[in-house]
């Protein structure tokens, strides 16, 4: 009785340990991602590119498969001047036991240089983009229950273009993509409060993730997404936004605007270190949670 404990123990604490994130490799790929040298990532710049390269390179360290051969995927949409602009989403991918689909992304472009200043944008949204790569490590480690597709999204800081271009002609068919999990601004807050956005609209996901932030040193809270509260109603505000307008079931995972936001100040330096492993370990354990608990979500 007493080995039996002891084996017990034992696998709880390497299967919690199997669910925590890297801290030194999450850190790296935000300190990577909003590094000068890639001059904001606005869509279409060679720092947008040079940034899309490194997304790609991680993808394969990780073992990630590109989605339909090739991991870019491009697209083009006019600006506010008419002018034809043209972005690249990326795409990876990890094949579940079944092929109901959970688009798990997050927006890697950001606003690039103006006044001679460089927007760097760690928070927003090299943070999102270095927790899904953390994310993909897990999923190619412990096969998924349904298949994930993870993608960086490009040109959400133009109107949310790469979002709505893989929703015009999605392959696969909007009819297996049941759930979009997507992250934009996950590793600043003073509070350590990490909200998920998505619930008033699906219930069921607050029931699925009420105690995913248990031991992980922050608090997810919900709201934000109840319609008619103008601004502060985040529904429309990133890459889920075209997800809920085609009634599929979202979680947004963000932090409150903080004094960086959209600002040159918006640095490496800037961010919450302890609370950014904290969320992006809650994170984890809540899409653990939505792929176990699909079905549920969206029958």
């Amino acid at each position: 009785m007493k080995k039996l404990f002891i084996i017990l123990v034992i696998v709880s604490f390497y299967e919690a340990n199997a669910q925590n994130i890297n801290r030194k490799t999450l850190l790296s790929d935000v300190e990577t991602l909003s590094a000068d040298k890639y001059e904001g990532r606005k869509t279409g710049t060679p720092g947008n590119f040079m940034a899309a390269d490194y997304i790609i390179n991680r993808f394969k360290e990780l073992g990630v498969e590109a989605y339909n051969i090739h991991f870019k995927h491009s697209f083009t949409f006019r600006n506010r001047r008419n002018e034809e602009i043209k972005g690249v989403n990326l795409i990876g991918y990890i094949k579940g036991k079944s092929d109901r689909v959970i688009v798990i992304s997050a927006h890697y472009d950001h606003v690039g240089i103006n006044n001679s200043e460089i927007f760097n944008g760690a928070d927003d949204n090299a943070s999102g983009v270095a927790t899904i790569l953390s994310v993909a490590k897990y999923f190619t480690e412990n096969k998924p229950k349904n298949t994930l597709l993870f993608i960086a999204f490009d040109a959400e800081e133009m109107g949310l273009q790469g979002a709505y271009s893989f929703l015009k002609a999605p392959n696969p068919t909007k009819e297996l993509i049941k759930l979009n999990i997507n992250l934009d601004m996950v590793s600043h807050s003073d509070k350590s409060e990490l909200f998920a956005v998505g619930t008033f609209k699906t219930p069921i996901i607050k029931d699925v993730l009420q105690n995913a932030d248990k031991n992980t040193g922050i608090t997810i809270r919900f709201g934000h997404d109840e319609p008619n509260t103008g601004k502060d109603d985040w529904t429309m505000q990133s890459d889920h936004g075209p997800f809920a307008k085609e009634n599929i079931p979202f979680v947004y995972f963000g932090v409150e605007d903080h004094d960086d936001y959209h600002k040159p100040s918006d640095d490496f330096v800037n961010i919450n270190p302890d609370f950014f492993y904290s969320a992006s370990n809650a994170i984890l354990k809540s899409i653990i949670l939505l792929d176990k608990n699909l079905v549920r979500i969206n029958p």
